[in-house]
């Protein structure tokens, strides 16, 4: 594959992007903690970043299928992200914060979805082989979450600043080293009137309705799952390891994910994925100071994020053919953005009442959305010898 992909250079990206991601969702609660935030206040922050999901990569995305420029995009997006970022350093004050967090991540979030284009654009015939460039991306979490829960044990909160500023300069390096192949499908519909029509077909609708419900039911986990392992005793290397558990077990299961997807259906996998994410969050609230059960809760996120978001890219390239870009941007709005935004709201507002509440919740957001998927959600029969074909 290294020879006729530019395989290192597109895993190089999601390498340095993901650790970002690493260093991010671990620790950044426990640094709004260390300025004295309050938990809602913890929320709103954190929410934000997820917010800017709504609008910006159906924007960018927009902008990429219109004009043809997504590598430029993605690389004027990375870059402004680190600059935008910078502006950290001037003010610790909420709404300084506040500032930040939406400057940075409306540029960051124009990334990934149209990356994820870039990268398909490089494999026609051979989508199957995503997950394993992807699954760089989890060893850069796993590199990041390990590395950074060791120094904060023995190092300020505060260099977690410098550790995403460095990331973000490697990010927008290594967005300069590679370069869109070719759409794999070519724009041939009507613009936003045929996008329309395709958004509001039933198996769409439930496809980003469980969507939204999943990333909703993260949301406990995403915004205070590392201050949750603090208040039951649980150090901040323990907690790195139970973070990078969870990528490991996404990372062997990316290894085998085009054999998967050639022998089961997309119905069967999203089912189970969001079943098994049920399970997950039921086993944290339960029994979060038992660390062999948390390890093993941990190693579902193979299930609530590792194959929901294969399966989900693989629904989003056959459904939007012809909108790609903008199939990558809806998904990525409606479930990192819109759902997790709610389910981060959500529990920083019910946090300090209510902390094993929020991911029973979680539980029940995840369950519903899996009796959804299970009743509701096809796949046009007539693309299934085609794609069969594809991921051999």
């Amino acid at each position: 594959m290294a020879g006729s992909i530019p395989y290192w250079r597109l895993s190089g990206f999601y390498f340095f992007y993901f650790a970002l991601l690493g260093t991010w969702l671990p620790y950044w609660s426990l640094y709004l903690k260390s300025l004295g935030y309050s938990s809602g206040e913890i929320g709103v922050l954190s929410a934000l970043v997820m917010i800017t999901k709504v609008v910006a990569p159906s924007l960018w995305g927009w902008l990429a299928d219109t004009y043809h420029c997504r590598t430029r995009i993605i690389r004027l997006g990375s870059f402004l992200a680190a600059v935008a970022f910078a502006l950290v350093y001037i003010s610790q004050d909420f709404w300084w914060l506040a500032l930040v967090v939406v400057s940075y991540s409306f540029f960051w979030n124009a990334v990934l979805s149209q990356f994820d284009v870039l990268t398909l654009s490089h494999l026609p015939g051979r989508y199957g082989e995503y997950s394993r460039i992807r699954v760089w991306g989890s060893i850069g979490f796993i590199i990041a979450v390990m590395a950074a829960g060791a120094w904060f044990d023995h190092h300020p909160i505060v260099h977690l600043l410098y550790l995403i500023s460095l990331l973000l300069a490697a990010i927008w390096l290594s967005s300069l080293l590679v370069g869109e192949k070719s759409d794999p499908v070519k724009n041939t519909d009507d613009g936003a009137e045929s996008l329309v029509k395709l958004v509001m077909k039933p198996a769409v609708l439930c496809f980003f309705a469980t969507s939204m419900l999943l990333q909703f039911s993260h949301g406990p986990y995403y915004t205070f799952f590392s201050i949750y392992l603090e208040s039951q005793g649980h150090s901040k290397s323990v907690t790195g390891m139970l973070w990078s558990l969870a990528v490991v077990a996404e990372v062997v299961l990316f290894i085998f994910m085009h054999r998967v997807l050639a022998r089961y259906t997309l119905r069967t996998l999203l089912v189970v994925s969001l079943l098994l994410s049920a399970l997950r969050w039921a086993l944290i609230a339960a029994f979060a100071e038992v660390l062999p059960v948390l390890v093993f809760a941990q190693c579902l996120h193979a299930a609530s994020f590792g194959s929901a978001h294969a399966v989900a890219v693989e629904v989003i390239r056959r459904f939007f053919t012809s909108h790609h870009g903008q199939g990558m941007a809806l998904y990525s709005g409606l479930s990192f953005g819109a759902g997790g935004a709610a389910g981060a709201l959500f529990s920083g507002g019910f946090w300090d009442t209510y902390p094993v509440g929020c991911f029973w919740v979680a539980t029940l957001a995840a369950t519903i959305a899996g009796v959804l998927a299970w009743r509701y959600f096809e796949m046009p029969a007539t693309t299934a010898a085609d794609d069969s074909r594809q991921r051999v």
